[in-house]
């Protein structure tokens, strides 16, 4: 199950990179805005959220593929479930992610 929800991610990520002139976000009232000007071509923004502490992380498309974020995704689909809406959010206070952004790639 989770590899279909990452399987998902990348196919969408993959799309919204190729076509990222095109790529527009949703202001609340459901009108379209710019794309956010920090994320770049092969990266995506995730919320770290646990209690009242959240924070925006810019990630690299590479970390799709990293065991420790894989487990964040999971823990992610099971709290939200699928049919979540808005920016990923991951169930992690922001120092966990941090630690595991800057964790070296083996």
């Amino acid at each position: 199950m989770l590899r279909y929800f990452v399987g998902r991610i990348e196919k969408g990520l993959s799309l919204l990179v190729a076509r990222r002139p095109a790529f527009s976000n949703f202001s609340e009232d459901g009108a379209p805005t710019e794309a956010p000007y920090d994320v770049m071509e092969g990266y995506f923004a995730v919320l770290a959220m646990k209690g009242k502490e959240t924070k925006r992380f810019i990630v690299g498309l590479d970390y799709l593929s990293d065991p420790a974020f894989l487990g964040l995704l999971d823990q992610a689909q099971e709290e939200y479930g699928f049919r979540h809406q808005g920016a990923l959010a991951l169930p992690c206070r922001p120092q966990e992610l941090q630690k595991i952004l800057e964790a070296p790639k083996a």
